[in-house]
């Protein structure tokens, strides 16, 4: 067994014809850093033109998930230091976004357990993309003054309806139902049958993945008429309005969780998820995400959100502004605009 690179944080080596790179921060349930987007780029590069790796894995070292997306405190230390840290780990994991989704043969993505933000980023375009009993997928961009990047919005907008628009703007956990339905994932087995993934495509390829038939069920199939009605359209105040309007318990939830998240963050992702629509595809998505997050870095939305959910835990950050309706188009627009020579370069 040959490693093609191991660090503390990442174990990328081969397994007779396959290409493994588990992520090894189990603690933070695989949380990204630099060190980690790094070694996992030299491995995919490693394997690229080797037609002896036939398959590329991905899983998540522990039992709690594949990944929980980016590690938050470096982002809130970037945005109150130097931005230039945070840009950098984003530039380099779009890149790797784009190695895994463009790798010249088949990626298999174990996603058992939480995956989440940068997890969905490398798991969410494999060719096959494996849910459990146990996972819970999710964009939560929005809960901590930050939009869905990582290509998620050029995913989440091939959604039947209005579905993706729903996840992205509540933050919604999907089950492996609700994965499936949106598109996220594409195969179904219990947790107690991933380990066998690997001996089944040593030994018969793709074809001898074991499945389990039909996931317990989610909860978006049955919503998709409130879904569809509420959320159709640009305007984020009179999508809340909508939902405000509702008598399911579940779209007056979702009027409360918009009202309670950063509005600015709400009225960006609303015009990422349309702009994807618009103009499909990971390449577009991923410049459009790095100018976003990008103005995000300077938002005080930002650090107010990681501080507030994730830092001191107090789950009540004041937003600015505080209330949708203050939001400027002009604001939004400005999210989108061109960095110049800073614009993300992504290889042909």
């Amino acid at each position: 067994m040959a490693v093609a690179r191991t660090s503390e944080q990442l174990n990328a080596r081969r397994e007779g014809q396959l290409g493994r790179i588990t992520l090894n921060r189990p603690n933070s349930i695989n949380a990204l850093t630099l060190e980690m987007i790094r070694a996992a780029t030299d491995a995919v590069r490693a394997w690229w033109d080797d037609p002896s790796v036939e398959f590329l894995v991905l899983d998540g070292a522990g039992d709690r998930g594949l990944c929980a997306g980016g590690d938050l405190t470096v982002v809130r230390d970037s945005a109150l230091g130097d931005p230039e840290v945070a840009a950098q780990l984003w530039r380099e994991e779009y890149l790797l976004d784009l190695l895994m989704a463009r790798f010249p043969r088949p990626v298999v993505a174990l996603m058992d357990g939480v995956v989440m933000g940068g997890g969905l980023g490398l798991a969410g375009r494999a060719d096959v993309r494996v849910v459990t009993e146990r996972s819970r997928v999710a964009m939560p961009e929005v809960l901590i003054g930050l939009a869905p990047d990582v290509g998620s919005c050029d995913l989440l907008a091939r959604a039947p309806g209005e579905l993706g628009t729903h996840v992205a703007l509540t933050s919604m956990h999907l089950g492996p139902a609700d994965a499936l339905l949106c598109g996220l994932a594409n195969l179904y087995m219990t947790s107690a049958e991933v380990a066998g993934v690997f001996a089944s495509l040593q030994r018969a390829g793709l074809e001898g993945l074991p499945a389990s038939g039909s996931p317990p069920p989610g909860e978006l199939a049955d919503a998709r008429g409130w879904i569809d009605e509420c959320y159709a359209g640009d305007d984020a105040v009179e999508i809340v309005r909508r939902l405000s309007a509702r008598s399911e318990p579940a779209a007056l939830a979702a009027a409360q969780r918009l009202e309670s998240v950063s509005p600015t963050a709400v009225a960006v992702t609303l015009r990422a998820l349309r702009a994807a629509a618009d103009e499909p595809g990971l390449v577009p998505c991923l410049v459009r995400d790095y100018r976003v997050v990008r103005r995000f870095l300077r938002h005080p939305d930002l650090v107010e959100g990681i501080t507030a959910r994730v830092v001191d835990r107090t789950h009540t950050p004041r937003w600015s502004p505080p209330r949708l309706a203050d939001v400027r188009g002009e604001d939004v627009d400005a999210f989108f605009a061109p960095l110049g020579p800073d614009d993300l370069q992504l290889p042909d």
